[in-house]
């Protein structure tokens, strides 16, 4: 990943995170990216995370493998942003929409490497005033952290001059069969505490109101086959997939699980927590041509993301329920995400 230039000219600098069981977590300061996750599953090391393995594929691919993305992340209508009466055009780049942050989001940046140890590293980022549109300078700072009992935990933090709008998540991948072995993510359990979703137009623009799980194909209140209702209903054919955010309930124990997620071989089971307001469960409908690790090509399904997140089109809804996607100055924007991460024992 080293060997050929970034963005900017110079190489990628990597950070490798361990832990006593045999866990390795590699993070990039592009991006500030999630690269890698392998884990001890048996006698075997499973990496569980879609990827890839050279600089000119990751700058290739399209898909945000990985990354940090900002200044928001999902999707803007029109790239219109209006706070206290000024209104902004924002970098479009999706349909007519500005997607994950812009043409230039933070997914594309070199972050600075703030703090280092051996479970643990703080990237930091400046987006200056302007930046694909945006209002203030935001200073930005993401924290990993790996600990003994197998979580990988991310906190977001920032601060502004000036009302923006702010909206961080990573945009990992996920394949618990291991994810370079061909297999889709459809034979995945998957479990969410979620009992309202959110439809949306074929960009992913919101059409209005969150709408009950309960009777579609969107219910995973009782864990069920990520493949057992796709593209049974018209939500899901517009998107190929699920593509959708789901609302928690705002008196929820954040401290609590919100999705669980087991391998098609059961070998391996990830639990995420956080205190973000939503989650877009997107099950990699469009990953076909991605390149891969071994200098292959990922099919759609190979992989799906969990983004936590606030709703996406925050901005044009501000009757839905705090908390506000707005950053004011003088306030601190920071939220968490934890993905625990319980591998079968070998017997």
């Amino acid at each position: 990943m080293t060997e050929q230039p970034a963005y900017d000219g110079l190489p990628a600098k990597l950070v490798e995170l361990t832990n006593q069981a045999g866990m390795r977590v590699v993070v990039m300061d592009i991006g500030a990216t999630w690269l890698s996750c392998t884990l001890p599953v048996g006698d075997e090391s499973r990496e569980v995370l879609l990827g890839v393995s050279n600089m000119t594929d990751f700058q290739r691919q399209g898909c945000y493998l990985g990354a940090t993305v900002g200044r928001y992340a999902n999707r803007i209508a029109r790239g219109e942003l209006s706070i206290d009466g000024r209104h902004y055009q924002l970098s479009v780049n999706q349909a007519g929409n500005t997607l994950h942050g812009g043409a230039q989001g933070f997914d594309r940046r070199r972050w600075t490497i703030a703090t280092q140890s051996a479970q643990q590293v703080t990237f930091t980022l400046l987006s200056e005033d302007g930046d694909q549109g945006f209002p203030g300078n935001l200073h930005v700072a993401v924290t990993y952290t790996l600990d003994e009992q197998g979580c990988v935990t991310l906190v977001y933090q920032a601060h502004t001059d000036l009302a923006t709008a702010v909206n961080l998540t990573n945009h990992a991948y996920f394949n618990l069969n291991g994810a370079d072995v061909g297999e889709s993510c459809l034979d995945h359990r998957l479990w969410i505490d979620a009992k309202l979703f959110l439809p949306t137009d074929e960009a992913g623009i919101p059409l209005g109101e969150l709408q009950p799980v309960i009777g579609t194909g969107f219910d995973f209140t009782q864990s069920k086959l990520v493949g057992e209702d796709l593209l049974k209903e018209d939500q899901q054919i517009v998107a190929k997939g699920y593509d959708h955010s789901y609302y928690f309930t705002p008196e929820r124990d954040v401290q609590k699980p919100v999705a669980k997620l087991w391998s098609g071989d059961e070998k391996v089971q990830l639990i995420v927590s956080t205190d973000k307001p939503a989650m877009q469960l997107y099950t990699g409908n469009w990953l076909s041509g991605t390149p891969n690790r071994s200098g292959s090509e990922y099919m759609d399904y190979a992989g799906l993301a969990l983004e936590t997140q606030f709703l996406p089109d925050s901005p044009h809804h501000p009757e839905w329920i705090p908390p506000s996607c707005i950053l004011q100055p003088g306030e601190h924007y920071q939220y968490r995400t934890r993905y625990q991460f319980i591998c079968k024992r070998s017997d």
